[in-house]
């Protein structure tokens, strides 16, 4: 007697092999969820190491030229002024250096800051993931 097939046209399952075969594939389903979003948790530190990296040649590049240009400008203003006018000229020179300095370090900072916090695509899409698995909203 040979089995007959199922709705599907696939014969029917053995008896006692059905749920084990379901969960396997449950399983099998649920390791790939978590190997596509640790891929993408990887991917993003990638990304935020390439960026924060970029950001810090640049900045050191930055620093470099600025204070080659701060040194060579204050010698000159300093050698064109007046004996009298010199230590004058070369307070404001070092307070409107430490200003900028200040300024521009502030600013560096808030560049670097993310207001989405750490790795925000792959929290989205994880609250994705437990939407659809789970009905009831998190408390």
């Amino acid at each position: 007697m040979t089995p007959v097939a199922g709705p599907n046209g696939m014969p029917p399952p053995e008896p006692g092999r059905g749920l084990f075969q379901s969960l396997q594939r449950l399983l099998a389903t649920l390791l790939e969820i978590v190997q596509v979003r640790l891929d993408l948790i990887a991917n993003e530190f990638e990304q935020e190491k390439l960026r924060i990296f970029d950001a810090l040649v640049w900045a050191g590049v930055a620093l470099l030229f600025i204070a080659l240009g701060l040194l060579l400008g204050v010698a000159m203003l300093v050698a064109l002024t007046p004996e009298t006018w010199r230590p004058l000229v070369l307070a404001l020179l070092t307070l409107g250096c430490l200003g900028t300095g200040a300024y521009m370090f502030n600013e560096a900072r808030r560049r670097l800051a993310n207001p989405a916090g750490a790795l925000p695509d792959s929290r989205a899409e994880l609250a994705q993931d437990r939407a659809g698995l789970d009905p009831t909203p998190p408390a």
